[in-house]
């Protein structure tokens, strides 16, 4: 588990941040995203999904070098503009999290493809583990982990460069677009 800052966050169509003087390891994480909508501490699996608002689409854009260099993941994911997020959010009692695809693009060319059937912990896992001994509050994001298929898993590693367009959709949500700048 990682936080993000606030001030990562971008919307659909707004840019990427490139930060070159600062990162050599530009990556992208296609993920759905959680939105709570009624603030719970200490989640159960019966009234986890109670607290969700809706579901949308993130890229938890990362710095690989820095995130190695703090040992600390908060760095390397917390620049500005490291968390496209959007383009909608779509209403829990309209969406079903558990068996829908998550793809990834990079200029055209798909990276990522998997299903959230596959997540090493399902939505409800993640929500009460998330919120042990922590107040989740209302508006909070909760980003589920991602396929692979990142750039920084590739042989050899192929990181985002200036004029990258980077492209997540999820089945029932949308398509969430950026491009680096």
């Amino acid at each position: 588990m990682f936080t993000k800052a606030p001030t990562s966050i971008v919307g659909p169509f707004e840019p990427i941040e490139r930060h070159a003087d600062l990162t050599k390891q530009l990556d992208y994480e296609g993920e759905l995203a959680i939105i709570i909508g009624k603030t719970g501490r200490d989640l159960t699996p019966e009234n986890a999904l109670d607290h969700v608002f809706g579901y949308s689409i993130v890229n938890d854009v990362t710095a690989r070098d820095l995130q190695k260099e703090h040992v600390q993941f908060f760095r390397g994911k917390s620049l500005d503009g490291f968390c496209p997020f959007g383009p909608v959010i779509v209403s829990a009692d309209s969406f079903d999290p558990s068996d829908v695809l998550v793809e990834t693009r990079v200029n055209g060319q798909l990276r990522q493809s998997g299903s959230t059937a596959l997540m090493l912990r399902d939505v409800v896992t993640i929500l009460v583990e998330v919120s042990r001994g922590m107040t989740l509050e209302a508006g909070d994001v909760i980003a589920t982990g991602t396929p692979a298929g990142v750039g920084h898993g590739m042989k050899p590693p192929v990181y985002l460069q200036t004029g990258d367009v980077v492209e997540v959709s999820i089945e029932g949500i949308g398509r969430l677009q950026n491009e680096v700048q």
